[in-house]
């Protein structure tokens, strides 16, 4: 749904609220929207960034979801913007700097959340309800917003939460009359009242004993039973029981006082034994699936269930590592074609860094590799680490590298790729991203996603190469600037010298444009405002005359002009300069799986154009 929404330039009011839709909110939206409400639906994730460019938008309602993570600073352009609802939901962090741009907001709902820090920001909008309970902001409420709350019912004090009332007292009575103040019901009222505080003062005294008296007996039992280290152990198995004087002791106390003596020995116990740890459990009681699970920096040597190699074997298949074996050369190593006897032809990957000079250090880093299976990431086979020299062997595909496909120089090979190949290329890598960031666990960034590390099998299926291996260069963040000055690099990379998933998923935007174009991300034989594919072609993402000018020739004209539109539509969003705009990978797999999609109902269709 979310890819097609874009589509509607007319749609004013957009409401889709109280469906219980899931997933997270559509990435693309109705851009002219004025009224947008997308409440209680349960989407998860964040904001997309479509909304930040909504100029017309006047309402925004997505509360009563579970949205996560931290506002993005987004509010910049939406100064029609009157009423905006985010409460009930799971939002964290500090709220932005662009809610000051807000000059037409008079409601704003942000209870129920996780927000932090100050309200500042919020200072001289022209307000009439602000309503911020039940979150952790802290610091002073500014003036201007003092007599809002109190109008708007909200608290004035503490954002957090009202603490429970004490074990066995009522809590106190929140209904109000017709006029808005508590309701009276006479002297009875008042004697109830009165004596629900006594009964309140009576509980939280004895608590404080109680809390005092259990503090008391652990320090006691401590004192007295010195454990070894294997009595200590055995807490994991064995229930913890009072003696019978320290069990009199509870017992005074909750004689003296009606309040529930549970409350007082639960939390003494559950200090006391710690429950046993289920390794093999999650926290809400699932069995965790070992397969997508990649655990890093681990201190021992875990099994593998790749080959270990000699170095002779691996020198004899490449004729000692010569020049005519050598496939390609990047920062992390050098890559051979190696001839076995038996007919195997494999890739063996010679590592360059001496950073893994512990072979146990070596053999942890394969085992994570190892443990990686996904169609579209290539498989390690085997690994060699002998006399100081770190080896890695793979799959071998006789089609190269897409860099080599898009950017060969022997002329004498007209091999092409069609539209639709490009298009499954580009989902078979996204695919294989997504897997990395969101299925992994511990999720891992690629840090070198290029074109000439997408391989080919036969049949034109992508296979990621190098995952998993960027922690082999202990200073890989700085070893990327070659990524960088090539045109693949992030911008944010290339300042704080640190990739992370959003780093990732601008290199794969600028493959994507790589596909679309035809052209290298950097080419310095072409004129100076063309030489980077980024600059030269984003402004024209949006305009479906001049995409026909920047496509591929070599395509000659075999495309539907609307794919290539929808197409242009994903580079742009990832190749964006501001990584909190773009969009997760799963977002993308999404936009193309619905672009194959329609390529194939074409063709079903006998080139009738469907989109």
């Amino acid at each position: 749904m979310g890819y097609q929404l874009t589509s509607l330039t007319s749609v004013t009011n957009f409401d889709i609220s109280n469906n219980n839709l899931g997933n997270q909110i559509p990435y693309q939206l109705p851009p002219n929207v004025q009224r947008l409400n997308l409440a209680a639906n349960g989407f998860t994730g964040g904001l997309p960034y479509s909304i930040s460019q909504m100029t017309s938008l006047q309402y925004l309602n997505v509360s009563h979801n579970q949205i996560q993570g931290e506002l993005n600073d987004m509010f910049g352009s939406l100064s029609s913007l009157n009423t905006l609802d985010i409460s009930f939901n799971s939002m964290t962090g500090k709220l932005p700097q662009s809610f000051q741009s807000l000059t037409s907001m008079k409601k704003i709902y942000l209870q129920n959340n996780q927000f932090t820090g100050n309200i500042d920001v919020l200072a001289n909008l022209p307000l009439d309800n602000l309503s911020l309970e039940n979150n952790q902001f802290t610091g002073a409420i500014p003036e201007k917003l003092k007599g809002i709350l109190q109008k708007s019912n909200s608290n004035t004090g503490s954002s957090g939460p009202a603490p429970p009332p004490p074990p066995g007292t009522t809590p106190p009575n929140h209904k109000s009359g017709g006029n808005g103040s508590p309701s009276s019901g006479g002297g009875s009222s008042d004697r109830n009242e009165k004596s629900g505080i006594d009964s309140r003062g009576v509980a939280g005294i004895v608590i404080s004993v109680s809390a005092v008296g259990a503090v008391a007996v652990f320090f006691i039992i401590k004192k007295r039973h010195r454990k070894s280290s294997t009595d200590i152990e055995k807490l994991d198995v064995q229930p913890f029981s009072l003696d019978s004087q320290e069990g009199q002791e509870m017992k005074i106390s909750q004689n003296s006082s009606t309040t529930s003596m549970k409350a007082v020995e639960t939390p003494s116990a559950m200090t006391l034994r710690p429950p046993p740890i289920n390794h093999h459990k999650s926290f809400d009681g699932d069995t965790i699936s070992e397969k997508h699970i990649v655990p890093q920096n681990k201190t021992h040597t875990a099994q593998m269930n790749v080959v270990q190699y000699s170095f002779a074997d691996l020198q004899m298949a490449t004729d000692r590592f010569t020049d005519e074996k050598l496939i390609g050369e990047g920062f992390i190593g050098s890559v051979y074609r190696a001839h076995f006897d038996n007919g195997e032809v494999l890739t063996v990957k010679k590592i360059n860094s001496p950073e893994p000079r512990n072979p146990e250090v070596f053999q942890n880093m394969v085992s994570d590799i190892s443990r990686l299976h996904h169609p579209n990431v290539t498989e390690l086979v085997g690994y060699c680490s002998e006399h100081e020299q770190h080896l890695l062997i793979y799959e071998f595909y006789r089609n190269g590298s897409l860099h080599d496909f898009l950017h060969r120089i022997d002329e004498e090979d007209s091999t092409q790729l069609t539209w639709d190949s490009r298009l499954k290329i580009a989902l078979g890598t996204a695919r294989a991203l997504e897997y990395l960031h969101e299925v992994c666990s511990p999720s891992l960034v690629h840090k070198n996603i290029k074109s000439e590390n997408i391989l080919l099998d036969t049949d034109l299926n992508p296979h990621l190469s190098d995952s998993g291996l960027a922690n082999l260069v202990a200073d890989v963040d700085q070893g990327l600037n070659h990524n960088t000055e090539s045109g693949y690099g992030a911008p944010e990379a290339a300042i704080s010298g640190k990739c992370t998933a959003k780093s990732d998923v601008y290199s794969f935007g600028v493959v994507m444009l790589e596909l679309f174009s035809g052209r290298k991300p950097f080419d310095s034989s072409r004129p100076r405002s063309e030489q980077s594919l980024v600059r030269w072609a984003t402004p024209q993402l949006h305009d479906i005359d001049a995409l026909e000018q920047i496509v591929d020739p070599a395509l000659d004209g075999l495309y539907s002009v609307k794919s290539l539109s929808r197409f242009a539509d994903v580079i742009a969003l990832c190749v964006q300069p501001e990584p909190e705009f773009r969009p997760p990978m799963s977002e993308v797999v999404q936009a193309l799986v619905r672009l194959v999609q329609r390529a194939n109902l074409s063709k079903r269709l006998h080139g009738i154009d469907q989109d």
